[in-house]
């Protein structure tokens, strides 16, 4: 574990995890680098795995103004640069998807092939709303309780059947534990006001979407005012698309072992 200073001031904690091509793991709006935390050690017997923590979240800060989804993709891209790399492959998940969108669009230089998972380019009404109601709980009540509401929205219902998903639970709410409010609710609104859909043409590096079936919190297709994998898929349909079943919103978590597999062929050339 290790701390990248940037050439601004910037301090990102970061890990690195075996041996292979360099793979970035950019997390989603709430967890920090454990969002990634099932899927490391699986990605790592192939890649050199890197996760890092945006700022806000553990012992990362930055100190340039981040307002806007250009501004935190140049943060990224500059911290890349900073550990050693020109070119990466990337894996970004719900919010961390966003971010990688527009690094890839904005920086392509620096993106090998690109892996998002569960993620809205645009969001509709509903996945505002319900975005609403995690702000204020994150103000009033803390992330712990953030942690309980999106576990709601971001599992499938038979995740809540299994032996081990009062202990994945508990984990969420210790990751969730070590974020800021204030950051999480900053990130939150960044993601409300952001449309990424002008950057979707923008985008040459071979892309992988990755779903889950039952994903309510940015579904596959969502009301006419968002924008989803359907509508990414119509636009770009080079992209490679794998839609995996029993699954929600934390597809990283819930089927890691899956969605491990499929990145790994997409990631290394493979169909």
């Amino acid at each position: 574990m290790s701390i990248a200073e940037l050439s601004d001031g910037s301090r990102l904690w970061f890990k690195r995890s075996g041996h292979g091509p360099a793979l970035l793991h950019i997390h989603g709006s709430a967890f920090g680098h454990r969002n990634f935390e099932k899927m490391t050690p699986l990605a790592a017997t192939d890649f050199e795995v890197i996760d890092f923590d945006l700022p806000g979240y553990g012992e990362s800060r930055s100190n340039r103004v981040l307002d806007g989804m250009p501004a935190l993709a140049g943060l990224v891209h500059d911290f890349i640069h900073a550990i050693g790399y020109e070119r990466v492959h990337i894996h970004g998940t719900s919010f961390g998807a966003m971010v990688g969108l527009t690094l890839a669009a904005r920086h392509p230089a620096s993106v090998d092939r690109l892996v998002l998972s569960c993620f809205l380019a645009r969001y509709d009404g509903a996945a505002r709303m319900m975005r609403s109601t995690w702000k204020r709980a994150a103000m009033e009540s803390g992330m712990e309780a953030v942690a309980d509401l999106t576990s709601v929205a971001g599992f499938a219902r038979g995740f809540y059947e299994r032996e081990d998903a009062a202990t994945q639970l508990s984990a969420m709410r210790a990751a969730f534990s070590q974020t800021q409010p204030e950051a999480f609710v900053a990130g939150t609104e960044l993601i409300e006001r952001t449309d990424l859909s002008p950057l979707i043409d923008q985008v040459r590096a071979p892309t992988l979407l990755l779903a889950g079936r039952e994903d309510n919190m940015t579904p596959f297709n969502p009301a006419p005012s968002g924008f989803g994998f359907e509508q990414i898929v119509a636009r770009r349909p080079d992209f490679a698309l794998q839609v995996i079943d029993e699954c929600g919103h934390y597809l990283v978590i819930e089927q890691a072992a899956k969605a491990a597999r499929v990145q790994r062929d997409f990631l290394l050339g493979g169909p």
